[in-house]
């Protein structure tokens, strides 16, 4: 299929701030044969990335009154199945949540993604695009071991910290939303755990991040070579997409 007769009528792109955000502004200022959708950055993890889009929908002039625009979130994940590993990309079928309590008598919270959409995101990209079932956590998961477990429990297969809330907040308002990522970290290593550097507003604390890369220099030696990597089939992916 060729792609470039295909075209993703999304007006906004939603991506966690830094460098995911850096990424898709590099891919997205390469277009010049079509008007440019609107870049969205928004804090990391479920409660902040929850208040902001609240916040956000509260403005009118944001997207049209009468028309709520196609969104497409974009970003990093990490893998919670051997079948998937660094740089390889996601498309979002549906997003479940992580239950903190842990009580598995209850179903499954689980959030669809715009399947149209999400089609024709998927057709776009051909067989370099995998459907997944995304987990979202309200903590960053370091644990192989951990991350393989709730691969299974949940039937998941990425894990990511604002999928679920993104489309807790946007299906009942009518958007037509799609998934894509790009796996940073696999299944088979721990990563640090870098949960601390989280503030409660989203965005990352410089000196506890950098301690929790120095406790860990191995494995933060490894999650830094995969975000790289990760953001750039992320930046290249931007340009694919939407050129």
């Amino acid at each position: 299929m060729n792609i470039s007769q295909l075209t993703i009528p999304v007006t906004i792109i939603i991506v966690p701030q830094g460098a995911e955000y850096q990424a898709i502004c590099r891919g997205i200022k390469q277009i010049t044969s079509r008007p440019k959708p609107m870049i969205l950055s928004i804090p990391i993890g479920e409660e902040p990335v929850t208040k902001y889009l609240e916040t956000w929908l509260q403005t009118p002039t944001n997207f049209p009154e009468h028309s709520p625009p196609q969104v497409v979130l974009m970003g990093l994940c990490g893998s919670l199945s051997p079948n998937y590993s660094v740089g390889d990309i996601v498309v979002y079928n549906d997003c479940v949540a992580l239950d903190r309590n842990q009580d598995r008598s209850k179903p499954l919270l689980v959030q669809q993604c715009c399947s149209q959409l999400s089609s024709l995101v998927q057709q776009q990209l051909g067989n370099k695009a995998n459907l997944v079932r995304g987990l979202s956590s309200d903590r960053i998961i370091s644990s192989s071991l951990e991350k393989r477990q709730l691969g299974q429990s949940y039937q998941a297969d990425v894990v990511d910290m604002e999928g679920f809330a993104i489309l807790s907040v946007l299906n009942p308002k009518g958007f037509a939303v799609a998934m894509v990522r790009v796996i940073s970290d696999d299944s088979y290593y721990n990563i640090p755990d870098l949960t601390p550097a989280i503030s409660a507003d989203g965005s990352l604390k410089p000196f506890p991040l950098a301690m929790g890369m120095l406790k860990q220099p191995i494995a933060a030696t490894r999650l830094i070579r995969g975000s790289l990597r990760g953001l750039k089939v992320l930046e290249e992916l931007s340009f694919r997409l939407f050129s």
